[in-house]
């Protein structure tokens, strides 16, 4: 009995040390150059063994070419850091307002460069944001949300504060576009940080931290407990919050803000309970899309014209976004 409460033990122990170690991995981005680590549906059986034993491959995202529209390269004070972000105006004399742009996990602000474009043609100034940790933005940490929520309240307060030029001032409507973590961040930037939005385009945020972590093991064909239950509580613990909190299902009851939800029906990372629960649970005016067939990928990108109606037919009949 004895050799057996050792032995436990000593898997206890281990299967901790592995926990803590995916967890660091994965919410610090390393110095080293090259390309992260596959997504876990595109590994070889191999390949999940070895990841499982070694860590995933993060490096620092980095930005790729500007859009293909003039911007302003623009600092942005955080709590978390000086944040790089790019500004444009609107490509109309008349503009309707701005939209801020914030990109999903191990990204950067160049990835929302044709979102941002179409939003221009709508009418809409943009603000693309590198959240902390990423692109040009301080620092290597990512909390996939929790913090980011600062640099979307940082952001938003860097845009009412600003004087009023190409149809940018306090008064005008402002979107937040975010995808997948950065919809989160908007998410909880909303519920427990007090931004108040026009409107909201969210595509694929996840229902919660624990839930994403289960998802990503059962997509290595791995028990999610207590594998998952272990990388989010380590993963709060090295970042300084209780990460079995931060789940848009838990903020989606606080947002009055008129919301569209984006999901790919396809998507291996965030399940249709979930989409249903924030959806469900959002308690402001809302509309939701569900794209056949698309995964966990940029739908401006893979269905575009799709993506586009839903986007205009949403900020056309939006509250406060018609003038």
């Amino acid at each position: 009995m004895k050799k057996l409460f050792g032995w436990l033990l000593v898997g206890f122990v281990l299967l901790n040390a592995v926990a803590f170690m995916h967890a660091w991995h994965f919410t610090h981005f390393s110095t080293d150059a090259g390309r992260h680590s596959p997504n876990p549906e595109q590994l070889t059986t191999a390949q999940k063994g070895w990841l499982l034993l070694t860590g995933i491959r993060n490096p620092k995202p980095r930005n790729g070419p500007k859009p293909g529209f003039p911007v302003e390269t623009v600092g942005i004070s955080s709590p978390n850091g000086p944040l790089e972000a790019w500004f444009a105006p609107a490509d109309t004399a008349r503009p309707r307002g701005t939209v801020a742009l914030f990109h999903g996990y191990a990204s950067s602000k160049s990835a929302l460069g044709p979102e941002a474009g179409y939003f221009r043609r709508l009418g809409y100034a943009v603000l693309l944001v590198d959240l902390s940790g990423n692109g040009n933005s301080a620092g290597r940490r990512t909390t996939v949300g929790y913090r980011e929520a600062a640099d979307v309240a940082a952001a938003v307060r860097w845009l009412r504060q600003r004087p009023r030029r190409a149809g940018v001032a306090s008064n005008d409507s402002l979107v937040l576009y975010g995808v997948s973590m950065g919809a989160v961040a908007i998410l909880r930037a909303e519920a427990e940080l007090g931004v108040r939005p026009s409107a909201n385009i969210l595509e694929c945020p996840y229902g919660s931290m624990r839930q994403t972590a289960a998802n990503r093991f059962r997509s290595m064909h791995l028990p999610a407990f207590p594998l998952a239950d272990l990388l989010v509580f380590w993963g709060g613990a090295q970042n300084g919050f209780w990460a079995y909190n931060l789940a848009a299902e838990r903020y989606a009851p606080a947002i009055q803000t008129p919301t569209l939800l984006l999901w790919g029906t396809a998507d291996p990372r965030v399940t249709r309970a979930e989409t249903d629960a924030i959806f469900n649970a959002l308690a402001g005016p809302k509309q939701r899309h569900d794209f056949a067939g698309a995964g966990h990928e940029p739908y401006a990108v893979k269905f575009p014209a799709e993506w586009r109606g839903q986007v205009r037919g949403f900020v056309g009949a939006a509250p406060n976004l018609t003038h």
